[in-house]
């Protein structure tokens, strides 16, 4: 017996041609660096801009009088709030408060939201918000493979846009998007991104998707932008204390330990997971989602165990050797009482426990993103 077939976003032949080191990722074949390497990359959107393919992406759409109601039965922010123009991030909970998955939201119209969620779970979210659409005066379409999704995201990044774009990119507000031509394909351009810098995403048709890619490269040069793999994209985003679905985030995981609390609006009315939500969040939580810094030199990885006092009480969720801070960095679930920032932790990297202090994310703080 097979497995499914690895699949390829619109870009793929771009890729091959810019010589991207291709692995397989949430199903697809994905660039995880090109060959000036990660930390290169990493610094290039740091202090220019990258352009990335995250096409593997999944768009799904509910639409119809009643998709505010289903979109609020199923995400634990309040999409009431939400104008047209305007997306927010949320998360998708079980009953149990575990999370399924997080996604940004995007209001497209009156009675239309697209939720764009994780690679690894496209197949299973949309399950979960169809299975839950009984009642609802909407319908839900898997709009995955109409788009092609790319990001440029740093300090340059609107420079190099806006000479491509039609609208006025200052316009957008963070966590804003308008429909616009980039390069003479049309398509959304949302001023959002996992970096922790200014950035945008374009949400585009995959015929014109690779058109643009090179348009982007070609026009970006000489501002810096380079393409820009996943490997990057995962340091950048640790560095900013970003989560990881599958690795920080699950569904043994409710946002309130994850630090994510500010999503949750009980307030809202009835949501899938709101008891369990209320419950904890009335009782206090006993683990936490936290940072910590390596003050010895290391390399923490996701797996090692995080120990107090020749104790281990917690494993590392997400870990790298920081390109712009040269330190060690690292999430984990910790005990309440010691995910208080200044606890002094270790993380046990080959048999050796190396020292480190637990501090609330984001590590770097010198990005380029203005909110």
């Amino acid at each position: 017996m097979t497995g499914s077939p690895t699949r390829t976003t619109p870009l793929h032949r771009e890729h091959v041609r810019l010589e991207g080191k291709l692995v397989p990722f949430a199903g697809f074949e994905m660039p995880i660096q090109y060959p000036t390497g990660i930390r290169a990359e990493h610094q290039a959107v740091r202090e220019a801009a990258g352009l990335f393919d995250v096409s593997h992406m999944g768009e799904i759409e509910v639409v119809g009088p009643g998709s505010l109601e289903l979109v609020q039965h199923l995400t634990v922010n309040d999409a009431s709030r939400l104008r047209i123009g305007r997306a927010q991030y949320t998360l998708l909970c079980q009953e149990d408060g575990g999370v399924l998955d997080d996604l940004v939201l995007y209001r497209t119209a009156e009675d239309t939201f697209l939720l764009v969620v994780n690679a690894a779970n496209r197949e299973t979210d949309f399950e979960w918000v169809r299975s839950h659409a009984d009642g609802f005066d909407a319908s839900v379409k898997d709009r995955s493979e109409e788009f092609a999704l790319l990001a440029v995201q740093g300090p340059a990044a609107a420079a190099i846009l806006q000479p491509l774009a039609t609208s006025d990119l200052a316009e957008i507000g963070f966590f804003g998007f308008v429909r616009s031509e980039v390069a003479g394909a049309s398509g959304i351009v949302a001023r959002t991104g996992y970096t922790g810098e200014e950035g945008f995403e374009l949400f585009l048709s995959p015929e014109e998707a690779p058109a643009v890619w090179r348009a982007l490269l070609e026009g970006g040069a000489e501002l810096g932008l380079v393409p820009v793999g996943l490997g990057a994209r995962d340091t950048l985003r640790l560095e900013v204390g970003l989560c990881l679905y599958g690795n920080d985030l699950d569904t043994e995981h409710t946002p309130l330990e994850a630090g994510l609390g500010w999503t949750v609006k009980l307030d809202k009315g009835e949501f899938v997971g709101r008891a369990a939500l209320a419950k904890q969040a009335e009782e206090g939580v006993s683990r936490r989602l936290i940072g910590v810094r390596l003050s010895d030199r290391g390399f923490p990885r996701p797996g090692y165990p995080v120990v107090s006092e020749g104790e281990e009480v917690g494993r590392v969720t997400s870990g790298t050797l920081s390109p712009s801070l040269n330190e060690g960095i690292a999430l984990a679930y910790l005990p309440a009482v010691l995910a208080e920032p200044g606890t002094p932790v270790s993380i046990r990297i080959r048999d050796r426990d190396v020292a480190g202090v637990v501090e609330r994310p984001p590590f770097y703080r010198e990005g380029s993103l203005e909110r």
